[in-house]
């Protein structure tokens, strides 16, 4: 596969995670929800910190963590150069390219959205606004609004230890970036073998 063809396909995942996150904090309130399906909802959140909510602490832990994103992303963009270089499989070029697309697409609201959107708190954030937007630069949040709350309800009572409390499964919010980046990742554990195919196996190919 080409570096071409790598390119577009990152190009079209940023594109689809950009729009649905601009359309979202363009006409959502924070925490406004809207149910489509008994099991999917569109629900607006925004992540500060790392997968699952969770946090660096600390005055400089929004920005540790948006710095450690930018090298990681030079990393990745890297492990993709190199396996179009080096002529690496098909589904590990593809897999890369989702990754890389999904850690870009959340890097552009760490860096950006602070500083080009106004907050969404108990309103709709304005896009640009003159008199500047919520947050510095790399301090912005990630929007997310993807929720599949594919089980909400009371578990039996014979469950042991939970029997009779509320669950909610699959609890976590995320977006398109969050989505490829999994995408990619399940790729590379699903095909592994055509992934990282042996020296021998290679040779025989080329």
């Amino acid at each position: 596969m080409s570096l071409k063809k790598a390119s577009l396909l990152i190009l079209l995942i940023l594109i689809i995670d950009q729009v649905s996150k601009f359309y979202i904090k363009t006409n959502f309130v924070l925490g406004e929800e809207i149910e489509v399906l008994s099991w999917f909802s569109i629900l607006f959140v925004e992540n500060e910190g790392m997968a699952w909510g969770a946090k660096i602490p600390g005055e400089y832990g929004k920005l540790l963590l948006t710095l450690f994103r930018l090298c990681a992303i030079v990393g990745i963009g890297y492990w993709l150069w190199d396996s179009v270089k080096n002529h690496g499989s098909k589904v590990l070029i593809i897999a890369i390219s989702f990754i890389f697309a999904g850690a870009f697409g959340n890097i552009i609201d760490s860096v950006l959205y602070g500083m080009i959107f106004t907050d969404s708190y108990g309103r709709v954030a304005e896009f640009m606004p003159a008199g500047g937007g919520y947050a510095d630069i790399f301090y912005g949040k990630v929007v997310d609004m993807l929720y599949f709350p594919l089980y909400d309800d009371i578990l039996p009572e014979w469950i042991p230890f939970w029997g009779g409390e509320h669950f909610t499964f699959f609890e976590p919010v995320f977006n398109i970036a969050d989505t490829a980046i999994s995408t990619g990742v399940v790729l590379l554990l699903l095909f592994n073998k055509k992934a990282f195919p042996k020296k021998e196996e290679a040779a025989e190919n080329n």
